[in-house]
């Protein structure tokens, strides 16, 4: 009876014991996380950075991604005045033609902005802008310095010094340098996306286009529409789909090259397949080393070694890959099945055959599984690293993120690689359904 009892005091215990430590670290995990966030919070001064934070560029880039915008421009020199979509060349409206919310006179330029804001480009470099529940706000360029009738307490959607006048409010934005005044009109939609102003298919209904007569003497309408289409100069959709064919070709050749590289590699670092230990090794630190470093590392030190391309970045993704794919597939030729192996090899086959019929068609489910899922992540991945070597749709993001401007054509690049990386999503679960489970559609 005493060792009974003895025995139940000691479980209890024990039990005692075992809530006491589980009630401890089940405080103390949250109190650890608790205690990491907060040293977050001031390692990574979230407080400071919310406040520099300047959320009304945040909301101009957000509108320049969806919508686009007229600039009229005067320059404080000629005082000749010019129209152009965002401001490029490509878009400008030709000699003696404005947009219809702008009205030219000899006593000056007006362009109605809509819901009472009117600018006014005046004679001896004089601007005015009349704003509702603001009042007129006038502005001259002297030859020196930017004059204005802007007062100490003007608002904060004015900034004004003496060599700059900016205005922004909810229907379009003035700035006046010593160089020129400019306005920007906005408007939704990606303009020029189809034809450009000196096409002649630009503003024609689709069903014109198909239909209607003849609007180029020396082209068909749907040939002369598509070739305008597609070498169109401000959205460029004939290079941007070049790029995106770039980027693809990037992460197959890289991916499809470390599998080609890994899969006999991968037998030197199995223990089964190869019995010397330092052979293993080597081949197993030649695989940590490769897959160590990453893509990006690799894409910079090629860069330097070969040069800018996409082959380059091709490169960059089979070496890297090729340290991940020979540690996996050295994995799973660790799990083969023996029994197929020598059933293979009661036949009289030789090493290589046993290989190729007792050990492969094992092991080809994973090995299929695992490219198609890295061929889909390395579209992605050759995104960022075509904006390094220069190539692909990478660059090409770079490059109109660089502008500072071109924010609509961020937002259309954005999408292009979106739909793309669901594509190869698609595309590798349509392969996989396919070559490893054998139906006939993917998910």
């Amino acid at each position: 009876m005493t060792a009974t009892a003895t025995n139940i005091e000691a479980l209890k215990d024990d039990a005692d014991t075992l809530f006491r430590r589980k009630r401890l670290i089940a405080g103390s995990v949250p109190a650890v996380i608790f205690a990491y966030l907060v040293y977050v919070l001031f390692a990574f001064d979230v407080l400071g950075l919310w406040e520099r934070a300047k959320w009304d560029n945040a909301v101009v880039l957000a509108s320049d991604s969806w919508s686009y915008k007229v600039h009229v421009t005067r320059d404080h020199r000629s005082g000749d005045v010019a129209y152009a979509i965002e401001g490029e060349r490509k878009g400008r409206y030709p000699d003696g033609t404005h947009p219809d919310w702008v009205t030219e006179a000899a006593s000056g330029t007006t362009i109605d902005l809509g819901g009472g804001h009117e600018v006014r480009f005046l004679p001896d470099n004089v601007t005015e802008y009349d704003i509702p529940g603001y009042g007129t706000l006038e502005a001259q360029f002297d030859g020196s310095r930017v004059v204005t009738n802007i007062g100490a307490d003007a608002p904060d959607w004015i900034n004004a010094s003496r060599n700059r006048v900016a205005v922004t409010t909810e229907e379009g934005r003035l700035t006046i340098t010593r160089s020129k005044s400019e306005v920007f009109n906005y408007f939704p939609g990606w303009e020029l996306f189809f034809f450009t102003l000196d096409s002649p298919y630009h503003g024609v209904a689709l069903t014109q286009i198909l239909f209607g007569p003849q609007l180029d003497a020396d082209r068909t309408n749907f040939s002369g529409a598509w070739e305008d289409f597609w070498g169109n100069a401000m959205w460029r959709h004939g290079e941007v789909l070049w790029a995106i064919g770039e980027t693809i070709l990037m992460a197959f050749l890289g991916t499809m090259g470390a599998a080609i590289v890994a899969l006999p590699l991968a037998f030197l670092a199995a223990k089964r397949f190869a019995p010397l230990m330092i052979v293993r090794a080597v081949t197993r630190r030649i695989f940590d080393f490769v897959r160590g470093v990453d893509a990006l590392i690799w894409t910079i030190v090629l860069s330097r070694a070969f040069g800018p391309g996409p082959l380059t970045g091709a490169l960059a993704i089979l070496i890297t890959d090729a340290g991940t794919f020979g540690k996996i597939f050295s994995e799973a030729l660790e799990n083969v099945d023996e029994k197929q192996i020598d059933g293979i090899a009661s036949t009289g086959a030789k090493p290589l055959q046993r290989y190729r019929f007792g050990v492969i068609p094992q092991v080809m489910p994973v090995l299929l599984a695992q490219i198609l899922y890295f061929l889909e992540s390395n579209t992605r991945s050759a995104t960022i690293i075509g904006a390094i070597t220069g190539g692909g749709i990478g660059l090409m993001l770079t490059q109109a993120i660089q502008t500072q401007k071109d924010w609509e054509e961020v937002a259309y690049y954005i999408v292009l690689i979106i739909i793309m990386v669901i594509f190869m999503d698609w595309l590798s679960g349509r392969l996989r359904a396919r070559l490893i489970k054998g139906e006939e559609g993917g998910h």
